[in-house]
């Protein structure tokens, strides 16, 4: 574990703080802030010695008292459709933490690019289509961990003013290759407040890597006391895990139904901070085969969801090891589609990406930890078939 510490993660106010504790002159402390600034979220610098407009005898100092270290990488890869997907390796925070992993996915298209990040190593909330709920949680993502994937990421696609990808498989035309970022990687974001919220902070710093609140998107499977909190204080844009339209299914694929059951969700939405036309809510639905993809479902879709701004993305289930459901066959979510497009809303299909390399949504998972049989519900469908 090392001794240095970072500067990712750190406010203005913290980094000057830190300079002050280093013998920085006070009246130099916003200068020399803002020159770090500039080399670590503009410029993506990761060597103090390469930061020329400050002193050899501050430079000196900075390498003595902190590291610019990135998360490393364990594993990469790459679709055959661009998507890539990163396994990065953590520096442990304590002397019992071994190798602790992440992953990182990055998915391309032709002018844009949107990069999903994780919150936790692991996950808490057990939710029984998602390949990341079987890995149990280690421990909540600090600030600059959260930050680093980002760099991480930019580095390896070369996002930076001189940077250069090794291998631009898929990347976009746009001068950004990094657009949006999604909080819907590995864990709860909202089990993460705080460290999700200075991570956010940072990242849409005018200064610093300067991406627009309106293109990120925190996805929760539904903490309802914290999404007005995530409202007032991140004020991004908000996606919701539904999946089901009845609690007694929910309950099976998203378990912490039992505690915020749907009608407390919708209500929190209606009421979330910001939401209009403009800033509408994603509501994330999984097409699983004969569970929650008949057309009644699809009409109660519609009615929980009037009067709410939103767009729903309908996700073809992306099956994983062990998996116990089955996707919904293409012409059902077609029909399905139809329903809710006839009602007024946007309900792309969510063509998956990086199915070949487990990197499609609901299939992270660290390699760190296996799939176990007895973590994973014997029979799922069994659980809900007399009431779908």
């Amino acid at each position: 574990m090392s001794s240095l510490t970072t500067l990712y993660g750190l406010s203005k106010e913290d980094v000057q703080s830190a300079l002050r504790g280093i013998g920085v002159a006070e009246k130099q402390l916003r200068m020399r802030q803002s020159q770090l600034w500039h080399w670590i979220y503009f410029r993506g610098t990761t060597s103090f010695d390469d930061m020329t407009n400050m002193s050899l005898d501050l430079r000196e100092k900075l390498k003595q008292h902190f590291t610019l270290e990135r998360p490393s990488i364990v594993t990469e890869q790459i679709s055959v459709d661009g998507t890539r997907k990163w396994l990065m390796g953590l520096t442990p925070q304590g002397p019992r933490e071994k190798s602790p992993e992440i992953e990182c996915v990055y998915i391309p298209e032709s002018d844009r690019g949107t990069l999903c990040i994780s919150s936790q190593i692991g996950c808490t909330l057990n939710c029984s289509f998602c390949h990341t709920g079987t890995q149990r949680l280690l421990r909540n993502l600090t600030a600059g961990e959260i930050l680093g994937q980002i760099l991480l990421a930019k580095d390896r696609i070369g996002d930076w003013p001189d940077g250069e990808a090794e291998d631009k498989t898929g990347l976009p035309s746009s001068e950004r290759k990094i657009t949006n970022i999604v909080l819907m990687g590995m864990g709860e974001p909202l089990y993460n407040f705080e460290n999700v919220k200075t991570a956010m902070q940072l990242a849409m710093d005018g200064d610093g890597l300067a991406f627009s609140r309106r293109r990120i998107t925190l996805s929760t499977s539904g903490l309802v006391p914290e999404i007005q909190r995530c409202g007032d204080e991140i004020n991004v844009m908000l996606a919701i895990s539904l999946h089901g339209v009845r609690d007694e299914l929910r309950d099976i694929l998203v378990p912490i139904n039992k505690k915020y059951p749907i009608k407390e969700l919708l209500n929190a939405c209606r009421n979330y901070p910001g939401v209009s036309n403009a800033r509408r809510i994603t509501f994330e639905y999984v097409m699983l085969k004969d569970l929650n993809d008949s057309l009644t479902d699809a009409r109660e879709l519609v009615r929980l969801l009037a009067g709410i701004p939103a767009k729903i993305n309908l996700i073809p289930f992306n099956p994983w090891p062990g998996s116990p459901y089955e996707c919904s066959d293409w012409e059902q979510i077609e029909r399905f589609a139809e329903i809710v497009n006839k009602a007024g809303y946007a309900s792309p299909v969510r063509t998956p990406r990086g199915r070949d390399i487990m990197a499609a949504c609901g299939q992270l998972k660290s390699l760190s930890e296996k799939l176990r049989a007895s973590e994973v519900l014997d029979d799922p469908i069994k659980a809900v078939a007399g009431e779908v």
